[in-house]
């Protein structure tokens, strides 16, 4: 079972450019660092000294590798999962050998690991802690989010079909066309919440699929319904995750544009701001409203496959004022290898 990933493929490496990849890869190498420290030393009042000598060699190594892994994401793509864990190995055994050279220059006193044995570390701590990413991956992903995907995918509501379908009856005889158009429309969209949508998709797909979605609404709402876009600067080749922008429109057709009786407009922005996409959406809000106790599945939905797929690297806040309800998207531009 393939599972979610934050590199945009269907490749398990971790995405090595994440914060928290980043960060979860320092505390566990840094975790056999503190039991190496403990293993080679006999007293307590050695243990510090210890630890810091093994940091100062193994600190520089992973730092390397980290930035290293980053910038080779691309290349690690092209030749596949094999070959990728391939050629981490060989790397993380060059680059310690490199290293442990020269600090035996600076610390003549200190005998060197025997290469057979700098090599049996290396590799058990690269795997290890591959090992770890790749469970973290496989446990989460299958057991929460694709859970979470598929009561997302199935949260489309009812009357929202049969409220369309009967929109485009209405429109058969006395416009075609245009019940055409939006038949089409509806098909397209459950042809995309039927699909595997467990890995990252570009943002354009995700504007249209939205604008399809508003279109249909657009038959039954009419002139109640205004959309204005703000997308002049989107980066339309970002990976985001699928299903992202349409629920959160769904949401404010339904909380915010129904229950007024004058209707209501709904703002959406997108544009890329300081290496992240920045989505936001607007639309009325009334406390007082037939709507506004609905359920935020959809909401909690996005906000933790956000975090599965970007880590701490992607944010999502909502908040209310002024009658306006604004939910705010932020996480890493990535393009496609």
């Amino acid at each position: 079972m393939a599972s979610i990933n934050q590199t945009g493929a269907l490749i398990r490496l971790p995405n090595f450019c994440n914060l928290g990849v980043m960060l979860r890869a320092l505390v566990l190498v840094n975790l056999f660092v503190l039991a190496a420290a403990a293993l080679r030393t006999r007293s307590l009042g050695e243990f510090p000294f210890e630890f810091l000598l093994l940091a100062a060699f193994v600190e520089p190594v992973l730092i390397l590798s980290l930035v290293v892994l980053c910038l080779a994401r691309k290349a690690l793509h092209a030749i596949g999962y094999a070959g990728a864990i391939g050629a981490l190995f060989v790397f993380e055994l060059l680059v310690a050998w490199g290293l442990q050279e020269f600090f035996g220059q600076l610390l003549p006193d200190r005998a060197p690991l025997p290469y057979p044995m700098l090599a049996l570390v290396v590799v058990f701590v690269t795997g290890c802690t591959l090992l770890y990413f790749d469970l973290r991956s496989r446990a989460l992903s299958p057991a929460i989010a694709e859970a979470r995907i598929q009561a997302l995918q199935a949260r489309i509501r009812p009357h929202f079909l049969y409220n369309s379908i009967n929109a485009v009856l209405a429109y058969i005889r006395s416009e075609p066309r245009k019940a055409e158009r939006a038949l089409e429309d509806l098909a397209d969209l459950f042809r995309v919440l039927m699909a595997d949508n467990r890995t990252l998709t570009p943002i354009g797909q995700e504007v249209q699929l939205a604008r399809q979605y508003l279109a249909i609404e657009e038959l039954r709402l009419g002139d109640r319904l205004k959309i204005t876009w703000r997308i002049d600067e989107m980066p339309a080749e970002a990976l985001v995750p699928p299903l992202l922008l349409q629920p959160l429109v769904e949401n404010a057709v339904y909380h915010g544009i129904e229950p007024a009786e004058a209707g209501g407009e709904i703002v959406i922005d997108v544009r890329r701001k300081d290496g992240q996409v920045v989505m936001e959406l607007t639309n009325p809000y009334s406390a007082a409203g037939s709507h506004v106790a609905g359920n935020r599945m959809a909401i909690a939905n996005i906000r933790e496959r956000l975090q599965l797929h970007f880590d701490a690297e992607a944010s999502m806040r909502s908040e209310v004022g002024n009658g306006i309800y604004r939910v705010t998207i932020k996480l890493p531009y990535m393009v496609a290898p």
